[in-house]
């Protein structure tokens, strides 16, 4: 079969390599890749790929092979899935504790934008408490994650402010009921939640407009610059604020998953696809979205999606 191997080049950053099918454990479905999606995180650790790396979190497909242990669904079974790796090929084995079935309303393409970004906004949210009624405000907002937390913390009964680099990049946001703005400092506060995912300079900015008692969620760090905070500022500030750092990860996912495709069936949640390509044209689609030329998500076929 055929699968997507990272080079280290930067204008190239993934080449196909003919290699034999993975050979499931008993707890995983071969699942023949319908569609996968490509997550911004990923192009930076395709810069210096550690060795036997294999990409690919996000896809959608069908069971060809069911798991030997009679856990998960069977042959034949349309579904999502988020290896730990792999899902860049034809075929890819998957935990069946990290699959959810799709309905016949949900296609590959759009099932597939959803497993790292939408697991990651439920969990966000989860980690900030329930949204209704609060002042929230969401940082880096025009990627996956941001439109999957802005239609589900608005969803929910949230004023949300959304900061986007350009007016662009914030239309979607908008039209999902978010006050878009252009720059953390335009923000107008107190905010009872931050959602910060940029780093640098903007954490302290952002966490200056917490009122007293509130909580920022640190959650990314897209301009690849660190956090420096001032413990002397922050006695000018807003008073007890707490700061959580979060992580999305951690198995079993399969139980999100389901959350995700059934708020979608519902058309309560739509993925936002900024790109549908044939897979020959991942490694540009890579440069594409390292270099934010790409809102929303980017979808990769590999042949028979629907």
């Amino acid at each position: 079969m055929q699968r997507l191997i990272p080079t280290g080049e930067a204008a190239r950053p993934v080449a196909f390599a003919e290699v034999p099918p993975p050979v499931p454990e008993p707890g995983e479905a071969l699942v023949k890749v319908e569609a996968f999606a490509l997550n911004r995180g990923e192009t930076f650790l395709l810069e210096h790929p550690q060795p036997g790396a294999l990409p690919g979190k996000d896809i959608a497909g069908l069971v060809v092979q069911a798991a030997a242990d009679g856990s998960g669904p069977g042959i034949g079974t349309r579904v999502v899935g988020h290896p730990p790796q792999g899902g860049w090929a034809e075929y890819a084995a998957v935990p069946t504790h990290s699959l959810a079935v799709l309905p016949d309303s949900i296609g590959s393409v759009r099932a597939a934008a959803l497993p790292l970004a939408g697991i990651t906004a439920l969990r966000l949210l989860r980690t900030a408490g329930s949204p209704a009624g609060r002042r929230v405000l969401l940082t880096g907002a025009s990627g996956g994650v941001g439109h999957y937390v802005t239609e589900l913390a608005v969803g929910a009964g949230a004023e949300l402010t959304a900061v986007t680099a350009t007016p662009a990049r914030g239309e979607r946001l908008a039209e999902l009921g978010a006050k878009v703005v252009h720059g953390v400092e335009e923000a107008q506060g107190p905010f009872d939640v931050v959602l910060e995912s940029t780093g640098g300079p903007h954490l302290p900015l952002a966490l200056s407009k917490v009122r007293p008692g509130g909580t920022l969620v640190w959650f990314g760090q897209a301009s690849r610059t660190p956090v420096s905070l001032d413990f002397f500022q922050l006695l000018g500030g807003p008073a007890r604020v707490t700061i959580r750092h979060f992580h999305y990860a951690g198995a079993p996912y399969g139980s999100d998953l389901s959350a995700l495709v059934s708020l979608v069936d519902q058309g309560r949640l739509h993925p936002e696809v900024g790109r549908i390509a044939d897979w020959a044209q991942t490694a540009d689609t890579l440069v594409d979205l390292r270099e934010r030329r790409i809102r929303g998500k980017a979808v990769l076929l590999t042949g028979g999606a629907r």
